[in-house]
């Protein structure tokens, strides 16, 4: 393909993905494919001689598109949303055309110095203090591995990447028993281990960490010889929303010297609009380590982390390694490749920079605001029917319930809601039970869309008895 040809496909492409997402409220939201379905249809064998690109874009569309859950669809009410305004899109456009490597200031200083100033909008937005740096990761699951690679150096007097961990100890890490999976996995990848990862019941409207249980399970691993490394608090869990009451875990790890790190993945973007601050918010400034991801509720196209540090100098030490090959010289620059694992980095903070500018924080705070107004009147509606039970009350714009009968019940009518097309949910569990789990944040969403929820669980219910 030469480039006079690259013009005219992108414009044919540009074409077809305006016209796919207004098209999007036509068409089911999960795929509704068998397992092998597409592959079956893929060559076993790569081509020997190139094709041409019409050929490929129709097998695209015939084979591929059926195959795809819609995430951008606007009655997609499962797991979180991972949004793509189209700002964000034409941003990811020009960094994929540019196709930098942005791993040092002098590979692209652009990219370095647009990040900086990003994070720290971003900073101003969610009402962080002055001080506050950090780093754009490409997932929370990267910015939880840092912090807990930074818990373990701490801990360890910064000799575990040099030495191994052996015959340092138990190393435990404290987090309540709503976290998200991704803490798990960084404990393993740490090589701290899952047995060292300490969770904490919950209590109180939020389903908060219990600190008197959090204090005595540090006290116990003291007196047992163990060494206490960090704790995990968080704002919005994935399952129910589950938030801490972040100002008594930071007094306590305060007082023993802990690393703090903050999982506010999802609800963090919230945090743009002040109502909601003195509720999950209250703290805050004592973390060490906060992620939030904008590529969820904010609008910036997946994948698009942003870790807050109070200090950078821990995860520096943690992470930082200079290879003469990667050493800069000149002027002192920011050289973000050694703020996160990996090495490589793609120009991620443009599509954060297009975002703002075109809605501004108004734009995204009315946003909010309204998946939060519109989930509560979901809710209000769904506690009417008869026989049904909200389970969770919404936290933000997440909550849960149940439909009469055992937890087949709610496993057969979550099924047949997504086998209908109309809207997607997901299952999950809480205090033994199997729920049925909406969330409202998808970016184009209107209050339609949102109550189109109940109106299919009627429907299927019906059908379903």
């Amino acid at each position: 393909m030469n480039w006079d040809e690259f013009a005219e496909w992108s414009k044919q492409i540009a074409d077809w993905g305006a016209a796919y997402h207004t098209g999007l409220p036509d068409r089911p939201v999960r795929a509704q494919t068998k397992p092998g379905e597409i592959a079956a249809q893929l060559p076993s064998s790569p081509p020997q001689q190139g094709e041409d690109m019409a050929a490929i874009l129709k097998d695209f569309d015939a084979i591929v598109m059926p195959g795809m859950t819609h995430w951008q669809h606007p009655r997609f009410f499962a797991y979180f949303p991972s949004n793509a305004a189209p700002p964000s899109i034409l941003a990811e456009q020009l960094v994929n055309t540019v196709a930098a490597q942005c791993m040092l200031w002098q590979t692209s200083p652009a990219a370095t110095e647009v990040e900086g100033v990003m994070v720290d909008w971003l900073r101003q937005a969610l009402g962080l203090a002055e001080g506050y740096t950090g780093v754009i990761q490409d997932s929370a699951s990267s910015a939880t591995l840092s912090a807990v690679l930074t818990m373990r150096e701490r801990a360890t007097g910064y000799t575990g990447n040099r030495e191994g961990l052996s015959g340092k100890g138990h190393l435990r890490i404290y987090c309540s028993d709503q976290v998200h999976s991704s803490i798990d996995r960084a404990c393993w990848v740490a090589g701290i281990g899952q047995d060292n990862l300490v969770k904490i019941g919950t209590n109180g409207p939020r389903h908060a960490m219990d600190v008197a249980s959090l204090e005595a399970a540090i006290a116990a691993d003291r007196a047992a010889g163990h060494t206490p490394a960090g704790i995990i608090a968080i704002t919005g869990g994935t399952g129910i929303g589950a938030s801490d009451d972040l100002a008594p875990i930071l007094d306590l790890a305060q007082r023993h010297d802990l690393y703090t790190h903050l999982d506010a993945a999802w609800a963090g973007s919230a945090m743009i609009c002040p109502e909601f601050r003195e509720t999950f918010w209250t703290g805050v400034d004592r973390c060490d380590s906060i992620v939030f991801n904008p590529h969820k509720w904010l609008g910036v196209q997946f994948d698009c982390s942003v870790q807050f540090l109070r200090d950078p100098a821990p995860q520096l030490n943690t992470l930082k390694i200079e290879p003469e090959y990667l050493k800069t010289t000149g002027a002192a620059v920011t050289n973000y490749s050694e703020w996160t694992i990996p090495l490589g980095r793609r120009f991620r903070a443009l599509k954060i920079w297009f975002l703002l500018r075109s809605y501004g924080l108004e734009g995204l705070q009315t946003r909010i605001r309204n998946h939060v107004a519109w989930a509560g009147d979901l809710c209000e509606a769904i506690r009417g029917l008869d026989g049904f039970e909200i389970v969770t009350e919404p936290i933000l714009s997440l909550f849960s319930f149940r439909c009469p009968g055992d937890d087949a019940a709610q496993q057969r009518l979550v099924d047949a809601i997504n086998d209908d097309g109309r809207v997607y949910l997901t299952q999950g569990a809480f205090d033994g039970r199997k729920i049925i789990r909406v969330q409202v944040g998808q970016f184009d969403t209107t209050r339609e869309d949102v109550m189109t929820v109940l109106t299919v669980i009627q429907d299927t219910w019906e059908q379903i008895q």
